[in-house]
């Protein structure tokens, strides 16, 4: 165990003793990145973590889009506003698209003259990230949607 999964073991084993919600917050690209190198040890390991991560994150927005158009068909709303957000949904997450594909090919930029290797383990990170800040999001956009009343 390294120093570092020490102390976040510590931290939050006395959070969760004082009562505290442990931080359930979306992890950074620096914070993925860490995590998968405190796991491994290997180069090829820890990019074989970081492509899990991103293929994982990718799924799980994919599954908070569904979440959150099925959220829409319940709602207790006039047609005409939830087909204005179902459509403001899909144009939002075709922005989202290019810009995940641009921030992540600045992110993998400030990697310098690093290998490809390391720029590329830095996109699966920041796409990691992206991916799940966004399903965070969405999911958070309707968590109270008022629902329709059974009929």
């Amino acid at each position: 165990m390294t120093v570092r999964s020490f102390i976040f073991l510590l931290a939050s084993t006395l959070a969760l003793a004082a009562g505290a919600e442990p931080n359930r917050g979306v992890q950074s690209e620096k914070e993925i990145r860490a995590q998968c190198s405190d796991e491994h040890f290997s180069m090829a390991s820890v990019r074989e973590c970081l492509g899990k991560r991103q293929v994982q994150s990718e799924v799980d927005l994919r599954r908070a889009e569904i979440e959150t158009r099925a959220a829409f068909d319940t709602w207790d709303e006039d047609t005409k506003y939830v087909n204005l957000a179902k459509a403001r949904l899909a144009a939002s997450g075709k922005a989202f698209a290019k810009y995940r594909v641009e921030q992540c090919a600045f992110a993998a930029s400030i990697g310098g003259g690093a290998i490809g290797n390391a720029l590329d383990m830095r996109r699966a990170a920041c796409i990691a990230e992206l991916n799940n800040r966004r399903a965070e999001q969405l999911r958070s956009a309707v968590a109270k949607l008022p629902q329709r009343p059974p009929k």
